[in-house]
């Protein structure tokens, strides 16, 4: 039986409260007026021209600089908020990813994971607490909550002057956009209900073991259904929407590799960490070698996508679809390329030897990298859409995802304490506990 140590708790609490004071400083420092941007500007304006540069800020008719002036405001306005959305959404997705790692496992009746199905649903405990801060982050958008505008087709004096945005208002409403998140969400949350609830009844009746285990692989696969359809509209919603302009027939599948390879990564080093504190008996170096097969594989899987979408959008070369990676080389170029070669060339590189998929410092070391990574692939995706190229990894970036990674630990380690680590009377459970290749 785990018991959540004092340090990890008092860690997890640390990070929570350091993270809140920089998210919070983060709101109190962002522009409050439009009277502040234009001082921003004109400080802006006069360090370009003392270092050499130019800015064209002067030669604006009164209109376009008062234009100019407004858009800022809004992007300065919504720092605090891409922030906080992108770390929210990208610890929500990982548990979601886990989730979906773990029903598979049953659908396929694998034989090599029940060992740690009790990390994973341990994992999956963050889901429906991570689904509660999404779903209030965009109600914070709907309701443009302090300047909250990173949906800018939720604002209609956008959506006025807009016949594209105008065009996809079908889908792109506000009521019909909430009601899509809370069905979404409440089908996630409660798959991980009835899931945990099946694993805790199977180890206290083993009489009705066999039948609780048909049951958990009716549940799982019909969940996999509904997830495969929900992830792609929740990706298009909550993500690819951010630029309503733009749009990719790959992106649902781009997104679901992106948080995918991150749970299987978290996974493993969730396992690595308790087994080092000498739990998870029958967890061996083989079931550590299939997780960080998972992890090379799924990376190389993510990889093959972002190309897929990238080359065919650049060689086309269609205006309103190249203009998505035109903006994020110009003004992302270090995260946009970093990113691409943290989620390749370390997992390719590391993870293609059978021998380091099963030292567990290296495993430990390329998670690390591939999370970074992995949150770096979000960071590009939002962060252009909602404040242009005024972006920077600074207090409010930082804090958030020392506030999620807290809360985050604090939920997922406590839920990990209140059952044993092993399951009992699963079918397969003797031959996970003898495997080895």
């Amino acid at each position: 039986m785990y018991t959540f140590s004092g340090k990890l708790k008092t860690l997890s609490f640390v990070l929570m409260i350091v993270g809140a004071l920089g998210i919070g400083y983060g709101f109190l420092s962002a522009p409050k007026s439009v009277q502040e941007v234009e001082q921003l500007l004109e400080k802006e304006h006069e360090a370009h021209h003392t270092h050499g540069g130019h800015h064209d800020h002067h030669e604006m008719s009164k209109e376009e600089r008062d234009a100019h002036v407004a858009h800022v405001y809004h992007q300065e306005a919504n720092k605090p908020w891409s922030a906080l959305y992108v770390a929210g959404i990208f610890f929500f997705l990982i548990s979601v990813g886990v989730l979906a790692f773990y029903a598979i496992q049953h659908a396929a009746q694998a034989g090599w994971s029940p060992v740690v199905f009790r990390v994973m649903e341990g994992i999956t405990a963050y889901v429906p607490v991570g689904a509660v801060i999404v779903f209030l982050l965009l109600l914070a958008s709907v309701l443009h909550i302090n300047h909250n505008h990173l949906f800018i087709w939720m604002d209609k004096e956008v959506v006025a002057n807009d016949a594209i945005i105008q065009g996809k208002s079908s889908f792109l409403n506000v009521p019909f956009f909430l009601i899509r998140a809370a069905i979404f969400m409440a089908g996630w949350c409660w798959y991980r209900h009835l899931s945990r609830k099946i694993s805790i009844r199977q180890d206290n009746e083993p009489g009705n073991a066999t039948s609780l285990h048909k049951k958990m692989v009716k549940a799982s696969a019909t969940f996999l259904v509904f997830f495969i359809v929900t992830e792609s509209i929740s990706s298009w919603d909550w993500i690819m929407s951010l630029d309503p302009h733009w749009f990719s027939t790959l992106f649902g599948w781009y997104v679901f590799a992106s948080f995918f390879v991150s749970g299987i990564t978290v996974i493993a080093l969730t396992t690595i960490y308790l087994k080092s504190k000498g739990l998870l008996e029958y967890v061996n170096q083989s079931h550590i070698h299939d997780l960080a097969k998972f992890m090379f594989a799924f990376s190389i899987f993510w990889t093959y996508l972002w190309f897929s979408q990238f080359m065919l959008i650049w060689y086309s070369n269609i205006p309103e679809e190249v203009t998505y990676f035109i903006q994020r080389i110009d003004d992302y170029t270090l995260p946009f390329f970093g990113m691409v070669a943290l989620n390749l060339i370390f997992p390719l590189v590391i993870l293609m030897s059978a021998d380091f998929k099963r030292v567990n410092w290296i495993v430990v070391f390329v998670g690390i990298v591939i999370l970074f990574g992995h949150y770096l692939d979000f960071f590009n995706m939002i962060m252009p859409a909602t404040v242009g190229d005024r972006w920077f990894i600074g207090i409010p970036e930082i804090s958030s995802v020392l506030f999620f990674a807290g809360l985050f630990i604090f939920v997922v380690f406590g839920a990990l304490s209140k059952q044993p680590l092993l399951v009992k009377n699963n079918p397969f459970i003797e031959e996970s506990k003898h495997f080895h290749y």
